[in-house]
């Protein structure tokens, strides 16, 4: 069985795209729409921008947006997913593939989502770490014991989990978790705590986005990021969406259930290889490639 998987933020580099510019009409198209929806020419941004312009939340986000489903979409009948999953922002990405949202309205909520966050990090100082090295129950165990918010946020494969909450709090779990063993605990270069609870603004705003917007039946199960199970049903799907923000990325559990669903073939559908390289620590038989139009 084939899964497609979108990456989330952090995998932007200046250029992304413009091989599918040139290479399809269609992919031309779609890069008009976007300026035309996001109000400026993310086109311009991607092709030809500095890594310090593609790190702007208003451009990020849709960026990565852009390259994965124009990718999706360019592959035309190759694209046959029999289940699809996406990392944070790439679960966007992967609702589009999977017809669960029109290109136009998965493009506006990611718009909408990166702004939302944008301003729940201005409100109060946050930021995220990663641990390296521990169990996943011991590092949960450690951040239930620090007064003060945080989290774990991102788990992304076994010994590999991102914690997230205010700042303090935080700095206290990477002491602790480095004293109870971890190979490294180390403070990410991120404007707040995403996936945290101080994601609640964010989700407010971006829960009235969710509800107005359509979303169809999709024609392969997802596995959303907060319970990692495969989902049909559009309304479950606009539901997780929105826990999505303040939940975490329950990315170890969707790779070992999706292989433990029968996927034996794991194609990425975006920039980078991140997240190939996930599957791999899960299971290094699992055959994985990134997905072109070559």
């Amino acid at each position: 069985m084939k899964a497609y998987v979108f990456p989330g933020q952090g995998a932007q580099f200046s250029g992304m795209g413009k091989d599918l510019y040139e290479a399809s009409a269609q992919a031309k198209d779609m890069f008009e729409t976007a300026n035309e929806i996001l109000g400026f020419d993310i086109q311009k941004v991607m092709f030809e921008g500095t890594a310090e312009e593609l790190k702007q939340t208003k451009v990020t986000q849709p960026a990565i947006f852009l390259h994965s489903t124009i990718l999706a979409t360019c592959l035309g009948d190759a694209f046959q997913p029999d289940m699809v999953a996406g990392h944070s922002l790439g679960e966007f990405s992967a609702l589009v593939a999977n017809k669960s949202l029109s290109f136009e309205d998965g493009l506006s909520l990611v718009s909408k989502r990166a702004m939302a966050m944008q301003s729940a990090c201005e409100k109060e100082p946050s930021t995220m770490a990663a641990i390296l090295g521990l169990d996943d129950a011991l590092v949960e165990s450690i951040c239930a014991e620090v007064n003060g918010v945080v989290v774990p946020a991102n788990y992304n494969c076994p010994g590999q989990l991102v914690i997230s909450g205010a700042i303090p709090a935080v700095e206290e779990a990477c002491e602790k978790l480095s004293a109870a063993g971890a190979r490294r605990a180390m403070l990410l270069p991120v404007g707040g705590a995403f996936h945290s609870p101080l994601m609640e603004p964010a989700r407010e705003e971006l829960a009235a986005a969710i509800e107005a917007t359509s979303f169809n039946n999709p024609i392969c199960p997802v596995y959303q990021n907060v319970n990692a199970k495969p989902i049909s049903d559009s309304a479950l799907i606009k539901n997780n969406l929105v826990l999505q923000l303040t939940g975490a990325v329950k990315w170890t559990q969707i790779m070992e259930q999706m292989l433990a669903d029968g996927a034996g073939h794991i194609i990425e559908v975006g920039p980078g290889r991140v997240l190939q390289g996930l599957f791999k620590k899960v299971n290094r038989e699992v055959l994985t490639e990134g997905a072109s139009l070559a």
